[in-house]
């Protein structure tokens, strides 16, 4: 099977991300030039293909210099498709396989816009069949952040915070570029760690290093491995950066996809929605409000699913092949947070199985 993995953004890379940092099959040491395996890849459970999008993210580029100066998710839906087909003809040995498509944050617009344009497409008696049988997602609202940004925003809500609202001359903003110049970055926290264990003090550290961009950074822009991956830097100005702001206006955003969502569902695609449950961009309760105003029908109550004996997370299934699942300490960048328990849920996800409820079902 092939499973097409997209990022967050719009503006973010998938190699970046979703390859180099969290589900694909190999990590980038500390020192920035080597490389080691990562034991959780989803390619363990399917071929998987990572895509930079927009074009100007990442390594992509276009030879259309508007290209570069507005995008929205209607072009970006057009191109992912058009590349899809190309690389369908490319290898062609792909093209009967059962496809899925996984994304997180943003992807949360490029996953379901892309499906709705295959499922489109499929229906043309001389396309390119594409043999799309489900999508997985971090949300299925990727605007909460707009939400949250109006309620913050209100003037009732910031006198009942007590906000002193006259010392600021803008918007209250999730994200404040107001420090100009930061003056000092701790390049490790192990000695404050330790510090606290010796107190007395329970620390709890998740398996993410913080640093891991950097790592990613200096990887990445190295000449060798740029020519490696055959990476047309000829068309770059300027160093390979994570997260591009080569897209100078986004024309449109979707407010919601759960349209989409009922689209896929009537047609038998499977859908699962996921997230982390210490997600702080895109909480479980945002995802979960936006599930129940589908109205679906419970199929699976809510309940935990187990991973080697611990509560993996919590999940529930609706009457139409929609599973929503949260994973236990996690946070935006589930695989990244809990490798182990991402791999557990796109294995149970590709196969078509419910999450294990039980302790003694340990893969």
């Amino acid at each position: 099977m092939l499973l097409l993995d997209m990022n967050t953004g719009p503006g973010c890379s998938s190699l970046a991300y979703g390859a180099m940092q969290e589900l694909g099959p190999f990590r980038v040491h500390s020192d920035g030039k080597t490389l080691y395996t990562n034991r959780f890849a989803w390619n363990k459970a399917a071929n998987v293909l990572f895509l930079e999008s927009p074009a100007g993210v990442g390594f992509s580029y276009s030879n259309t210099t508007s290209d570069y100066v507005s995008g929205g998710d209607k072009r970006t839906a057009s191109d992912n498709y058009v590349f899809l087909l190309n690389w369908l003809e490319r290898f062609p040995e792909y093209k009967t396989r059962d496809f899925y498509i996984a994304g997180e944050s943003y992807a949360g617009h490029y996953v379901p816009q892309l499906a709705h344009t295959i499922l489109h497409y499929n229906k043309g008696p001389n396309n390119t069949f594409i043999n799309l049988k489900g999508i997985i997602v971090l949300n299925v609202d990727p605007c909460s952040d707009y939400y949250v940004y109006a309620y913050l925003n209100r003037a009732d809500v910031q006198e009942a915070l007590h906000a002193n609202v006259t010392k600021l001359s803008y918007d209250w903003e999730p994200c404040s570029e107001v420090i100009r110049h930061w003056e000092d970055s701790s390049s490790t926290i192990i000695p404050l760690l330790q510090e606290f264990m010796a107190n007395g003090l329970r620390v709890w550290v998740l398996n993410v290093d913080p640093c891991s961009d950097y790592y990613v950074y200096a990887y990445l822009n190295r000449a060798d491995v740029q020519e490696a991956l055959h990476a047309n830097v000829t068309k770059l100005s300027y160093d390979w950066e994570p997260c591009s702001e080569v897209i100078r206006h986004w024309e449109d955003s979707s407010s919601t996809i759960i349209p989409l969502l009922q689209e896929f569902m009537e047609n038998g695609l499977r859908v699962w929605v996921f997230s982390g449950d210490i997600d702080g961009r895109i909480p479980v309760t945002s995802t979960k409000y936006s599930i129940n105003k589908m109205k679906l029908h419970l199929k699976t109550p809510w309940h935990p699913w187990y991973l080697n004996g611990e509560v993996g997370g919590y999940t529930e299934v609706y009457k139409g092949d929609l599973t929503f699942a949260t994973v236990r300490g996690a946070g935006h960048q589930v695989p990244g947070y809990q490798p182990a328990r991402a791999l557990s849920l796109i294995v149970h996800f590709l196969a078509g199985t419910p999450l294990p409820n039980s302790t003694t079902l340990l893969h």
